[in-house]
């Protein structure tokens, strides 16, 4: 299993290794002993699956504050997804960027993201869906939402008019969090 750094400190990339053949295929999407060797979390006490039906629907930026952090390990099970990470750690080198990608199931992969990172996505194809492992319980007190279309971040997302939550639409800018709360 090949794990690749991203830009943002601390998270990866995971190509899967995909089998083919008449019925399909198949892909190892987890490997412990490959994780402990690049000393990532290997122990996931939640797993989720985020289903939306329509092309463009955005959802997030979503976090947990500590000590709710949550790193995450993410896949798409059906369709095309726009993903987006936001470093909201204070004391990392990447403080403040973010990255993109593309999760699909037509070139499967894993996004590892660390915690005291925001995620976000936008759907690319109707019946899109993403499987999340969580090392850290969802707890509602904690959550925290940074506004997907903040100026300030100039995040090219692929849509226009999105299909959002009230929560998403009202979410605060990143310096409104920032000035609140502060960083991760």
């Amino acid at each position: 299993m090949e794990i690749l750094p991203l830009k943002i400190e601390g998270a990866f990339r995971i190509p899967l290794d995909v089998h083919h053949d008449s019925r399909g295929f198949f892909t190892r999407t987890y490997d412990e002993e490959a994780f402990t060797k690049k000393g990532l979390v290997t122990q996931w006490v939640q797993e989720s699956h985020s289903f939306s039906a329509y092309k463009g629907t955005v959802r997030g930026l979503h976090f947990q504050t500590q000590p709710h952090a949550e790193t995450k390990l993410v896949r798409a099970g059906l369709g095309s997804i726009f993903m987006v990470l936001l470093d909201l750690r204070k004391a990392s080198t990447t403080f403040g960027m973010w990255e993109s990608l593309t999760l699909s199931i037509e070139k499967p992969e894993t996004l590892y993201a660390p915690k005291g990172l925001a995620m976000g996505m936008c759907t690319l194809a109707d019946n899109s869906s993403l499987l999340y492992k969580m090392d850290t319980a969802y707890e509602p007190k904690s959550a925290r939402t940074v506004r997907w279309n903040d100026p300030a971040l100039s995040i090219p997302w692929p849509v226009e008019n999105p299909v959002l939550s009230d929560k998403d639409k009202a979410a605060p800018l990143l310096k409104d969090f920032l000035s609140a709360e502060g960083a991760l």
